[in-house]
């Protein structure tokens, strides 16, 4: 049954509406995404997200920062398993709204809503593909390949890692490559002391932080035995939650450094959490094409990423390090090298500029703005 605050459709219509379907709406990469692309069109379009899964009043009280777009927010309540009858809704929701774009993020809603779209005649399908592991799966990649033929849409890979990936296992595509953005306005370099203050945090201490997520795919557990091995003045500071975080606290307080991990939760004040880090880490499994190294530049915070996905393809390669994942000697290493680096720099005039150059490639390489252009041309074929 469908679940939504009644939308507010009385302003545009037709060629400017765009709709964005996610399988749910938590906090998450490809939901982060899908939110700043419909907070950046508000300016010069009409565009609504369709969430496959939950319903309105949970998702608000378990992300709060839904709350301001609700009147865009329209959730599907779909339950466990498939559900055609989902596709009837949807193409019933399409009729009314009218929009000129549907665009998919990830399988479920590239079957469901990509084919109630073309019932629908919208006159563009855009599907976006945000990692690759998940086609590892006989059964994901034979879906993916009927709802390909199906719908047949625009294919965006938001990394080249995963264009190259989509073009092995499906010859016949010639994926378009955008890769995410963010919102180089929102996330600025800041103050490191307010904004320890601000989270509560040690003012003395060297911060290494990660964000994202607490499941196991984002190897937190590595950076955690990783920090044990470094000098004690060196604090993790970690944002986010999620079914992991009592055994991540656990493991902490295991290995004796309970006083060392600092743990946020879900922090709605991510510009403030990057700016009082000292170097950001992002110990991943797998990943897409993930935002958090983004965000984090743009504060002009240097990043330390796993070599997994699309991540490398988000690291200045001046400024960033890059080690193989799952390792946590190799994150040890390459923590120490790159606050070694830190403080050699601030201590010489000549490299100073360096510290420039994490927001410079952000700018140059992943703004927001950039990648609402490029998806919005995509729509009308400019």
């Amino acid at each position: 049954m469908l679940s939504m605050r009644r939308p507010d459709t009385t302003d545009h219509h037709g060629k400017d509406t765009t709709v964005h379907i996610v399988q749910h709406l938590a906090p998450g990469g490809i939901e982060t995404l899908v939110l700043e692309l419909l907070n950046h069109s508000r300016h010069h379009s009409n565009t609504f997200i369709i969430s496959l899964e939950g319903n309105i009043d949970q998702a608000i009280a378990h992300w709060p920062r839904l709350k301001p777009f609700q009147s865009r927010l329209l959730f599907m309540n779909k339950q466990p398993g498939r559900q055609y009858q989902l596709v009837k809704q949807l193409y019933r929701v399409f009729k009314r709204l009218n929009p000129y774009t549907v665009h998919t993020h990830h399988i479920g809603p590239l079957l469901y809503g990509g084919i109630a779209a073309r019932l629908a005649r919208t006159p563009v399908c855009i599907h976006t593909e945000h990692d690759a592991w998940h086609l590892n799966s006989d059964k994901h990649r034979k879906m993916q390949s009927v709802a390909f033929n199906l719908v047949k849409p625009k294919v965006v890979a938001d990394a080249e890692f995963v264009g190259q990936q989509l073009k092995k296992l499906f010859p016949q595509l010639n994926p378009y490559v955008i890769k995410n953005g963010i919102d180089t306005e929102k996330f600025v370099p800041g103050d490191q002391i307010a904004a320890r203050q601000s989270l509560a945090l040690p003012l003395d201490k060297t911060l290494v932080g990660c964000a994202g997520r607490l499941e196991p795919v984002k190897g937190q557990r590595y950076l955690i035995n990783a920090l044990q091995r470094l000098d004690p003045k060196i604090h993790l500071v970690v944002a986010g939650h999620g079914s992991q975080q009592q055994p991540l606290k656990q493991l902490s307080q295991q290995l004796n450094m309970a006083n060392r991990v600092h743990f946020l939760g879900l922090c709605e004040e991510m510009p403030r959490f990057y700016q009082a880090l000292d170097l950001f880490c992002l110990p991943s499994l797998c990943e897409g094409f993930p935002l958090s190294p983004l965000e984090a530049q743009a504060c002009n915070t240097p990043v330390l990423v796993t070599n997994v996905g699309g991540a490398k393809e988000t690291a200045c390669p001046v400024t960033s390090g890059v080690v193989k994942a799952g390792r946590t000697f190799a994150l040890q290493h390459k923590i120490e090298a790159m606050l070694s680096q830190q403080m050699d720099s601030q201590q010489t005039v000549s490299r100073q500029a360096d510290s420039q150059q994490p927001r410079e490639f952000i700018l140059h390489n992943n703004s927001l703005t950039t990648m609402s252009a490029a998806y919005r041309a995509l729509s009308f074929n400019v």
